[in-house]
């Protein structure tokens, strides 16, 4: 019996507990003017902070082992290793939203609206 009460707690609270806005896009559709509560994911992240934590590795196997180990063994490596974690995470959860191009806000955690800024050419003088 306690257990249905929990069950419909969600419905019970405020829309705005619920409500929320993440953008997704990579490192070419950076937005501008956007309200600091709203989370920026780069979908791009992933890979620009692996090449910002390894760099270009060597073409030799065993040399980019030992730049990869070097890395590895440094002391910022556990936090650098929780970003990427993370990273990938939100990569993850934009896959698993469907989203199919950049830039993409989401509201709520499940409604997609696409949408890019106009270049100059589609800019009306008036």
């Amino acid at each position: 019996m306690k257990r249905r009460n929990f069950i419909l707690l969600p419905a019970l609270l405020p829309v705005t507990v619920l409500a929320g806005s993440v953008l997704y896009t990579d490192s070419q559709h950076l937005p501008e003017n956007l309200p600091p509560d709203i989370p920026v994911v780069l979908l791009d992240g992933p890979e620009r902070l692996q090449t910002e934590m390894f760099g270009q590795l060597s073409a030799d196997s065993e040399l980019a082992a030992a730049q990869a180990r070097q890395v590895m063994t440094s002391p910022q490596w556990q936090q650098r290793q929780q970003q990427l974690i993370t990273s990938y995470r939100q990569v993850g959860r934009a896959w698993e939203l469907g989203i199919r191009k950049v830039p993409a806000v989401v509201f709520d955690d499940r409604d997609v609206v696409y949408g890019t800024r106009p270049s100059r050419s589609e800019i009306a003088v008036i």
